[in-house]
């Protein structure tokens, strides 16, 4: 029996009983459609985060309060002490270093902000002049913070597209008051509609001058310290400096965690890597479901097709054929139904991009890959049984129709 034939027996075979095939093909279709979704929406989350953080450039390092430990206690807990806050001192330190290019210290709040008998609540940010460099904000009119002394307290602000139209619908924002909290500040100017990043979203954002920000909440402390190098090269370097810069001020206490860009982005890709593997996991599962689903209706096929095994080896056709023809078919109906889920999941990607365009869902091509293979493996694990227990069937008991 050549190759072509046992295609085309298996084929004819498979067409007879149509709602089997259909069964066959469903549970492995729905199987691999799983696996092409699911790790594309992993892939997806971590190319979106990636791409944020990727949108801030490649020289970014963070001063966060505190020192992260190992151990998971912080400096000076078992003493009794608190790690000092960051302030605008540290801030005017870290940016006397050779290597830094831009210091953006941040305070952030939530306020109340109204106009008149228009008021909702903000996300109430405190930056200077660099911050718009730094986090790649885009101003849609107007101007930004104005440069001048960290600590000075001006009543102005710059607001997100949102709160211009919803606190000034008839009227230009620009030039016009604002009441945040207690205090009255003027717009300046007004952030366009595109600006978004991890944590902050331009459109529903009002940005005070950092030393308006701590006079506003009543507090000294920063909440970031956002340092921007002078080139990728010099970021090592910088990060030692910044680190040395805010010891020596807080009498010799390591007390804050210096992060880089790099680590953030090399962290959150083994977090989503790590996910999206699992994701493949889980849903190849289905896949084994779907193998042992061909187990169960082959078995039944060859019950069903004892008398058709009878003849074949009554007119000669050996263990190994009949052992073949049978698995041919189940990894026929493995790559029908593995083709069938690529359309599908490709399908549902495609529609979720269109529903959620930020979200760049593409299926990896490993992920393709494995979804391909354990359909086929599948097929071949669980059709051998089957396959098998036909090829050990008697030729005369098969054409009496008894096994």
């Amino acid at each position: 029996m050549s190759f072509r034939d046992l295609l085309r027996l298996s084929a004819q075979s498979a067409l007879r009983a149509r709602l089997r095939s259909l069964m066959l093909l469903l549970a492995m279709s729905i199987g691999v459609a799983s696996v092409v979704v699911l790790t594309s929406l992993g892939e997806a989350a971590r190319r979106y985060v990636t791409g944020e953080f990727q949108a801030l450039g490649a020289r970014l390092i963070i001063v966060i309060p505190g020192r992260s430990e190992t151990g998971g206690v912080a400096p000076g807990l078992l003493s009794g002490e608190t790690p000092r806050d960051l302030t605008l001192g540290d801030a005017q330190a870290v940016l006397r270093i050779t290597e830094v290019e831009r210091v953006a210290p941040l305070v952030v709040g939530s306020a109340p902000v109204s106009v008149g008998a228009l008021e909702r609540e903000a996300p109430v940010l405190g930056a200077n002049s660099d911050f718009l460099e730094i986090y790649a904000f885009e101003l849609q009119r107007g101007r930004f913070l104005p440069e001048g002394e960290l600590a000075a307290d001006r009543a102005v602000c710059v607001i997100g597209a949102n709160i211009a139209r919803e606190l000034f619908p008839a009227r230009d924002a620009l030039g016009a008051n604002l009441r945040i909290g207690d205090r009255r500040f003027r717009v300046i100017g007004v952030l366009g509609d595109e600006g978004r990043t991890i944590g902050l979203d331009s459109q529903e954002l009002v940005i005070v001058p950092v030393g308006a920000a701590q006079a506003l909440f009543n507090t000294e402390s920063l909440f970031r310290l956002l340092i921007q190098t002078r080139s990728r090269e010099a970021l090592p370097r910088a990060q030692q400096a910044v680190v040395a810069a805010i010891r020596e001020r807080h009498q010799g206490e390591e007390d804050v965690t210096v992060i880089t860009q790099d680590a953030l982005l090399s962290t959150f890709d083994r977090i989503f890597t790590a996910l999206t593997l699992t994701l493949a996991g889980i849903a190849s599962i289905s896949l084994v479901v779907a193998g042992v689903l061909i187990m169960n209706v082959m078995l039944v096929s060859v019950s069903q097709r004892t008398a058709e095994v009878g003849l074949l080896k009554a007119i000669g056709a050996t263990r190994r054929q009949i052992t073949a023809l049978f698995l041919t078919e189940a990894v026929l109906l493995s790559i029908a139904g593995a083709l069938a889920g690529l359309a599908v999941g490709f399908a549902a990607n495609w529609a979720v991009r269109g529903l959620y365009p930020a979200l760049p869902l593409h299926a990896p091509f490993w992920a393709i890959g494995l979804a391909l293979a354990t359909a086929l493996v599948s097929g071949v694990l669980f059709g051998w049984t089957p396959a098998r227990g036909a090829a050990q069937l008697d030729p005369v008991a098969a054409l009496a129709g008894r096994k």
